[in-house]
């Protein structure tokens, strides 16, 4: 089966007084792309930030690597994509200064080296940016932006990627780019984790759909095209062509 690079198992979690997980059990396998499916407010990206400690649990266990969480501190392995916001938070900064932000866990002492400048460069190659390395993330549209998050999670070089809804408000043009990306990710055997409003052009990547609904698994295994829409009651979100809107989380970058 592989190992195991994320294992979540009776996860609880609240926000506020609302209880949002329910109990879940996830396993995620070493070079498996697994998304997360469910209507809004079934918990998909408060799982997410379960996982990366963003959000406290209330109950249960969380593994990366085979190391509970409370002590994993190789972050390093991890590239972490939130939900889409501006790049820099609001502060001036070139599209460079941002993706390398995403190379500080592997640079000695903070200062960034050659090896570091180069993965910065590649990561701004395989997104489609490398043109607008030296541009204020100001002057970017919102795809731009996404490619930018994405640049600095790969920075890092990561055994593990974790997306928060990568294609949602983005441009066909950068789908695609995006998509490609994915791709080469992993063709090169990164295991990935993310969020999807929709399955869109990564459809063809995702071995695994989980649906949760209402803070519960209600589905883990092929994505529910291939199973059926009348399998998964209470599905809604699995359709090109719906765009309702996803879940309103801003978050920063992963300490």
């Amino acid at each position: 089966m592989g190992e195991s690079v994320i294992r979540l198992r009776g996860v609880r979690a609240d926000l506020g007084s609302r209880p949002v997980l329910r109990g879940i059990d996830l396993t995620v396998r070493r070079g498996e792309v697994v998304a997360l499916l469910g209507a809004n407010g079934s918990g998909k990206s408060t799982a997410i930030r379960s996982i990366i400690g963003q959000v406290p649990l209330s109950g249960g266990e969380i593994e990366l690597f085979g190391t509970p969480r409370r002590r994993f501190r190789d972050w390093r392995r991890v590239g972490y994509v939130p939900q889409r916001t501006t790049a820099a938070g609001g502060v001036p900064a070139t599209v460079t200064e941002v993706v390398s932000t995403g190379r500080l866990s592997r640079a000695r002492f903070g200062v960034l080296r050659k090896a570091d400048h180069d993965a910065v460069r590649a990561a701004l190659e395989q997104v489609g940016m490398a043109d607008r390395a030296k541009d204020s993330v100001d002057a970017l549209s919102g795809g731009q932006h996404q490619r930018v998050l994405i640049a600095r999670a790969l920075a890092s070089e990561p055994e593990l990627l974790i997306m928060d809804e990568p294609m949602a408000g983005v441009d066909l043009a950068s789908q695609e780019v995006l998509a490609a990306t994915l791709r080469g990710q992993v063709a090169a055997g990164v295991t990935v984790l993310l969020v999807l409003h929709e399955l869109g052009p990564l459809e063809p990547l995702i071995d695994r759909a989980v649906v949760l609904r209402d803070g519960c698994v209600l589905h883990d295994g092929p994505p529910p095209k291939a199973v059926g829409q009348h399998a998964l009651p209470g599905h809604d979100h699995v359709h090109p062509h719906d765009t309702a809107g996803t879940d309103s989380i801003r978050t920063g970058l992963l300490s």
